[in-house]
């Protein structure tokens, strides 16, 4: 796996990824302002475009009740719809996690306490769940190393 700066063509892309329900929660919607955040992001390509990730205050998920404190780096990913649930995400999420460590703090996420496949291989990971708060329908863990 190669982690390349975020391209125009990867961005949309990544914007027109299907996932299936429960996961069509992360579907994005086709938007120049969802194109310019993406462009913060870091593409990882196994010979395609395979998943992104960023790390800091894109990756947190803005809410009313839980406060992000700077003691960790978080991070934030998506792996491409072809390769969940087939083994594929622990390689991934290891890579991104070796970069995230650079910044030299532990590692947290938050998750939507729905995806139980993403939480179970984040918890063989080493991350334990230490919050969570509702975003308008949606209940998130967040969970750090």
């Amino acid at each position: 796996m190669e982690i390349r700066p975020m391209t125009q063509q990867d961005a949309h892309a990544i914007q027109a990824w299907t996932y299936e329900a429960p996961y069509d929660f992360y579907n994005q919607e086709v938007s120049a302002e969802g194109l310019d955040e993406l462009m913060a992001y870091q593409a990882v390509h196994d010979g395609a475009l395979i998943g992104f990730y960023c790390l800091g205050t894109y990756a947190q998920v803005p809410n009313d009740t839980y406060v992000y404190e700077d003691t960790h780096t978080d991070i934030g990913l998506g792996l491409h719809p072809d390769r969940t649930g087939r083994g594929h995400g622990r390689p991934f999420v290891r890579l991104v996690m070796q970069e995230a460590a650079r910044e030299g703090k532990p590692l947290r996420l938050t998750v939507a306490a729905f995806n139980r496949r993403a939480i179970h291989l984040y918890e063989q990971l080493g991350f334990q769940h230490v919050a969570s708060f509702e975003k308008g329908e949606t209940r998130f863990l967040v969970m750090s190393q």
